[in-house]
């Protein structure tokens, strides 16, 4: 089952968590090698751009910006992408699951056409994913990206990957896609664009500062890793796929993180604080907006539920032969704080039978305790916390606290039952 939007990383859990965490001081950084998941400190000099990361650990990056590349930007084959992960119109997001990250280009405000823009990013890469769908004499002229992201608020970031453009299960039409949006009232594209985290777990550092003086990957050294040889040669994706842990996710981790994302869930909750049945079909349509698959969905009735607030089937495979997967949807609209316990999802997982799976979908977060229990246990449930819904409205363009109430309207008449969805079924 292949989920999509901001969903699409977590089959059953949208939770990541990375095993030791390496710390890299800033003394450290001219000669450090480039390791998944460490994070490199910054300097404390207070002095602003003379306390970056990159352009310290990678001499010849520029110190400043989210799309860095290395040499002219309609030759460069070395680019450093970094993401503040913080805006909420650009979730730049690492997909553990898949080996995949999601990167939006630099037309991020109105006013500018797409490739219009002052460091030529897009430009950068329409012509890295052209070269990429080629053969492998274009490859070895496509640029290779080392993928940051800030941690905290500080100068602290950490190093993602070495990702390179597209995905082995996305075609050329998929993994480079100009989107629009509206800011202010104005209409603008701008790229989302797909890249394979290789799986490589430390990049030697001489060999990353080489390449960089070179303004491309030293091919020829023996520092030179073998899944890039591997993409290049015989256009083969080697994507590094972290496992799911049994860990259920903290409260913190469910929740939304910045203060749009609070008032979405709050818009959510006020429209629904009259009658939390008003929620059971809000939570049909999240659920439609997360996957990629085509459902059915059948709201069951009010009083007559048997645990269940939705039931449904996702259809797998093709037109010419599909398979139907049952699923159960449980709706909680709790405060935020109020955490959805063992108790509350115990009806959701006695109603699941052989083959079938469950949804929790609640506008706050699910308890540490309940949640490793169905973890540990192995029960097929997905967790759409609080964060998650905002995340998986964001990525549908529902970005800010008006276009969420506007979204909710489209939905269902708080002063009339929600039928719309598809019907209402009495559960036995």
């Amino acid at each position: 089952m292949q989920l999509c939007g901001n969903l699409a990383h977590y089959p059953t859990d949208m939770a990541f968590q990375s095993n030791k965490q390496r710390t890299v001081s800033w003394d450290e950084l001219p000669n450090a090698d480039l390791i998944i998941d460490a994070v490199y400190e910054g300097g404390d000099s207070k002095r602003g751009k003379a306390d970056e990361v990159i352009s310290r650990l990678l001499p010849g990056i520029s110190n400043s910006g989210g799309f860095r590349a290395a040499g002219r930007h309609d030759a460069t084959r070395f680019v450093v992408l970094y993401s503040t992960g913080a805006h909420p119109d650009w979730p730049d997001e690492l997909d553990p699951y898949r080996g995949s990250y999601s990167y939006y280009g630099d037309n991020r405000t109105p006013g500018r056409e797409l490739h219009d823009t002052p460091r030529s990013g897009n430009k950068v890469l329409r012509r890295a994913f052209e070269l990429a769908h080629g053969d492998a004499q274009d490859r070895v002229q496509c640029p290779v990206f080392l993928v940051f992201q800030r941690v905290g608020s500080g100068h602290q970031i950490r190093f993602l990957g070495l990702a390179v453009p597209g995905a082995k299960d996305l075609s050329h039409n998929e993994d480079l896609v100009a989107i629009w949006r509206v800011e202010n009232g104005v209409r603008f594209q701008n790229y989302r664009a797909v890249f394979t985290i290789l799986d490589i777990a430390k990049l030697d550092g001489n060999w990353v500062r080489a390449s960089v003086r070179k303004q491309g990957p030293d091919l020829g050294s023996v520092g030179v890793p073998g899944a890039l040889l591997k993409w290049i040669e015989r256009g083969i994706y080697t994507p590094l796929v972290a496992p799911q842990t049994k860990k259920g996710r903290t409260e913190r981790e469910q929740s939304p993180d910045t203060e749009v994302g609070r008032k979405m869930i709050e818009a959510i909750r006020r429209f629904c604080s009259e009658d939390d049945f008003l929620f059971e079909a809000i939570a049909v349509e999240i659920w439609r907006m997360a996957v990629s698959e085509p459902i059915s969905v059948d709201l069951t009735r009010r009083y007559q539920d048997g645990g269940r607030d939705a039931v449904g089937f996702m259809y797998l495979g093709g037109q010419e032969d599909r398979l139907e997967l049952t699923f159960s949807i449980e709706a909680k609209h709790y405060m935020p704080g109020t955490g959805v316990r063992t108790g509350d999802v115990s009806r959701l997982i006695s109603r699941i039978k052989n083959r079938e799976f469950g949804v929790l979908i609640t506008t706050s977060h699910l308890a540490i305790q309940a949640y490793k229990e169905i973890r540990e246990d192995g029960y097929p449930i997905i967790v759409i916390s609080g964060g998650d819904i905002v995340r998986i409205l964001i990525g549908k363009g529902i970005n800010t606290e008006v276009a969420c109430k506007s979204w909710l309207e489209t939905i269902v008449d708080p002063r009339l039952e929600p039928f719309a969805i598809d019907k209402q079924v009495d559960v036995v």
